[in-house]
């Protein structure tokens, strides 16, 4: 009897599996097909797109999309928010309002709220549920719903080669510098130079280098080496397994 009920199990599960396969061929198919690239833009006509850049399905809340202009090699995660523009349908005149570098990377579940100008300069990447706009409450008026006053709007520019950590957020007049590293949760505010470090709310300078003496504070880890050229990832592991294993007795 144990045997049969082991038998009637292993059936059970057979249509299960074949269900599972299916649902995520389908969902995998979906995916492809609901990318947004130069070649497949769907619905969304933006004022450039380049070539190579893509944005993953599902897409966020994209809108104002004639005054958006994404450069080459972009990588755009699943539910990243794109707008420019208070509201759909307005009329933001001649010029880009949200202009993305090429090689921009925007993690997963981002925000870039463009009411003014916002750019994002080349080879910057963002990780998951950053934060950028250039529109704030304002609460003048203590009697006044704050949800119900105008805001104010000032342009934000982030500069090339900057890494932004998760769920920081970038307030808007932000103008951040080359190279600038923003620490996970940060919130910024106002300039920040060219190659330093920011963390905290608000951000502050936590490192920063210098021309003579490298990074002020040092770095408490060395550099990473890189790999050498034509050296595959598996010659790389083997490598590092033979390393890492013990000395013979």
């Amino acid at each position: 009897m144990p045997k049969n009920r082991n038998m009637f199990s292993s059936l059970a599960r057979l249509p299960r599996r074949a269900a599972s396969r299916a649902v995520h061929r389908c969902w995998a198919w979906v995916r492809e097909t609901g990318a947004v690239t130069a070649e497949h833009p769907g619905r969304l006509r933006f004022a450039a797109i380049g070539s190579g850049t893509r944005l993953a399905f599902p897409q966020g809340t994209v809108f104002g999309e004639p005054w958006i202009e994404l450069g080459a090699h972009c990588v755009i995660g699943e539910q990243v928010t794109l707008t420019a523009g208070m509201m759909p349908d307005l009329d933001l005149g001649p010029d880009p309002i949200l202009t993305l570098g090429d090689g921009v990377v925007l993690g997963r579940g981002s925000h870039v709220i463009a009411d003014t100008t916002v750019s994002i300069g080349p080879d910057t990447y963002c990780g998951p549920y950053v934060y950028i706009t250039s529109t704030n409450h304002s609460y003048d008026d203590p009697h006044e719903p704050v949800g119900k006053q105008w805001p104010r709007t000032e342009p934000v520019a982030i500069g090339p080669g900057c890494w932004i950590g998760t769920g920081a957020v970038i307030l808007p007049g932000a103008r951040i510098g080359r190279n600038v590293v923003v620490a996970a949760g940060a919130v910024v505010r106002g300039e920040v130079p060219d190659r330093v470090v920011v963390a905290g709310a608000p951000a502050r300078v936590v490192r920063s280098w210098d021309p003579e003496k490298g990074w002020q504070p040092p770095l408490r880890t060395p550099a990473p080496v890189p790999i050498p050229e034509g050296v595959t990832p598996e010659q790389l592991l083997a490598l590092t397994a033979l390393e890492e294993a013990p000395d013979p007795p």
